[in-house]
């Protein structure tokens, strides 16, 4: 159990019967109202943020939630096949938990699973990933009085935003949790 008061971003806690990790956790006093704990809450399930308020005496289940690394290996229906880096075994994963990550996934790739009572729960790509870019439009000359970028699509088929310079073939670095150009990779 951990009081409300000791909540912080990152803590994973049991609210209303569901598992959700602390995306923020601020104490409010205000005059002489009573303080409490507002904060932002993941649902590792569904995805969805929720504010909830907590008393500052309120107290939260902590689970037991256990990190892997694991490794993508293929696609498969509405499934990821990935093998656990210790055990070698090979385990379906719902394509759901990965979420938008997903189109910047290719085979070999390490990813960071949470587990809860032998099961799931979260799927934490690596924040940064070194993609081939395999098709870009041609750069307008003389076109550079304004910030332009141009589409660029992936070795695994996503599409981002690129400064002109970057042509067919190189690598760029691309950022998972937002899906921008970070930097090109040379």
């Amino acid at each position: 159990m951990i009081s409300a008061i000791d909540l912080r971003a990152g803590n994973t806690v049991i609210y209303e019967g569901e598992l959700f990790i602390v995306h923020e956790a601020h104490r409010v006093s205000k005059g002489n109202w009573r303080s409490y704990v507002q904060t932002k809450l993941k649902n590792f399930k569904t995805g969805s943020i929720i504010d909830a308020r907590f008393g500052v005496d309120d107290k939260l289940d902590v689970p037991f939630v256990e990190t892997r690394a694991y490794e993508y290996l293929y696609p498969e229906g509405d499934h990821l096949v990935v093998m656990d880096l210790e055990s070698y075994d090979q385990i379906p994963l719902d394509k759901d938990l990965v979420g938008d990550g997903l189109k910047f996934l290719r085979p070999n790739e390490k990813l960071s699973c949470q587990i809860y009572q032998d099961k799931v729960v979260g799927v934490e790509l690596p924040n940064t990933v070194e993609l081939l870019v395999k098709d870009t439009p041609p750069v307008v000359r003389g076109a550079t009085a304004t910030n332009q970028s141009k589409d660029a699509i992936l070795e695994t088929g996503a599409k981002v935003k690129v400064p002109p310079f970057v042509e067919p073939g190189e690598k760029i670095r691309v950022d998972t949790r937002t899906g921008e150009y970070v930097e090109r990779v040379r």
